[in-house]
């Protein structure tokens, strides 16, 4: 004992006990910011040294190793704060907060991460399902699933009791885009509308509502007939911010002759208005502004469009749904997969054959009236 060397400072000390065992505390950090003591044992001063070298080693990468088992109060609010936040997108963290704030702390706060068991997680799910819907209790259970992932990988925990219950089962939204007549009929109801160019370019380009928004004059080039998306205008919590696309990545888009003529009417509209506002005109080069030249609030748009459809007594869709109805008529005109996929905007290629692309009864019809061409009786 009297050869072992004395450990530098901040790199603990190890001493037997009376019992005969080795004993080593070290100053770590916590999941909260602070630093607190633990101690680990071992049957021999070697045993003993390895688990402080590894709190040693940990504290050195930074890496937050709990005195004790952090409860998911404290654990959740550091995972989004060092994980999610300077890792994932604004609207991902905005979600993720919300969930965390509203389902998991108030459900599971109270647990620590060791002693967190499936029954704990089964009535969870079964808490919120009850409390909002079997959607938002299987978003829930992905944050959740995900946070003990993080926790998992900095070796808080041994297992992911999240991945061991499956998420509550969803029935999926019955989705019915509007027919080509029906989208023509919005169109002319919505001619008469401020924002008549943006429901445009949703119909005609499947823009999403933040992309049509957060689009810049610079962006917009009439004479090739090109437009060019890189970032969209969301709202989180009480502010407006850019964000990058969803998929992050800018992508060109040529635009029909139908999009021109509304754009050149709204640049100069704009043009007038920014006369008008003179001195309180607020210049930021989006393309859909207020009167003063602030940005629309997204909710806006969609009040706007709601009203035009109930105007027109169309089938009551969401302003979202026209890119499912701008993928369908693609795909109906014989565009392929892989040049709607870059239109819309998609990394999966899934996702457009999948979720994005409906048949309706016509082309139901004209599919089938080809068997009677290929099965006819031979003569």
């Amino acid at each position: 004992m009297a050869s072992q060397k004395r450990n530098p400072n901040g790199a603990g000390s190890i001493w037997q006990r009376k019992d005969g065992r080795f004993e080593a505390r070290v100053y770590v950090p916590q999941p909260d910011g602070t630093r607190k003591r633990k101690t680990v044992y071992g049957a021999t001063w070697t045993e003993c040294d390895e688990k402080r070298q590894e709190l040693v080693r940990r504290d050195r990468q930074g890496i937050p190793t709990p005195s004790r088992s952090a409860k998911l109060s404290e654990w959740l609010p550091y995972w989004l704060e060092e994980h999610i936040k300077p890792q994932r997108k604004r609207t991902t963290y905005i979600k993720y907060e919300m969930h965390v704030r509203l389902y998991l702390i108030t459900q599971l706060g109270t647990r620590r991460l060791e002693s967190l068991t499936t029954a704990n997680v089964r009535r969870m799910l079964k808490n919120v399902t009850a409390q909002a819907s079997a959607a938002t209790a299987k978003e829930a259970h992905r944050v959740l699933r995900t946070a003990l992932t993080t926790a998992c990988r900095e070796e808080l925990i041994s297992r992911n009791v999240a991945q061991l219950v499956p998420a509550p089962r969803v029935e999926p939204r019955e989705l019915r885009p509007w027919t080509l007549d029906e989208t023509l009929t919005f169109l002319e109801a919505a001619r008469s509308d401020p924002l008549y160019p943006a429901f445009v370019l949703a119909v005609a380009l499947g823009l999403r509502r933040g992309e049509i928004l957060g689009l810049h004059w610079r962006d917009v080039d009439l004479e090739r007939r090109t437009l060019t998306v890189r970032s969209q205008l969301q709202r989180g919590g009480k502010e407006l911010y850019v964000d990058s696309t969803k998929n992050r990545r800018a992508r060109t888009i040529p635009i029909p002759l139908m999009c021109v003529a509304p754009l050149r009417w709204q640049r100069l509209r704009q043009a007038n208005q920014r006369t008008a506002a003179g001195k309180d005109w607020q210049a930021g080069g989006y393309v859909f502004t207020t009167r003063s030249g602030r940005p629309i609030e997204p909710r806006n748009l969609n009040r706007s469009f709601d009203r035009i459809t109930e105007a027109a007594k169309l089938p009551r869709v969401r302003l979202h749904d026209t890119r499912h109805g701008c993928a369908s008529l693609l795909f109906a005109a014989g565009i392929a997969p892989r040049v709607v996929m870059e239109i819309l905007g998609h990394s999966q290629i899934a996702v457009t054959m999948n979720v994005y692309t409906h048949v309706n009864d016509d082309s139901r019809r004209e599919a089938m009236g080809h068997m009677d061409r290929l099965l006819r009786r031979r003569r």
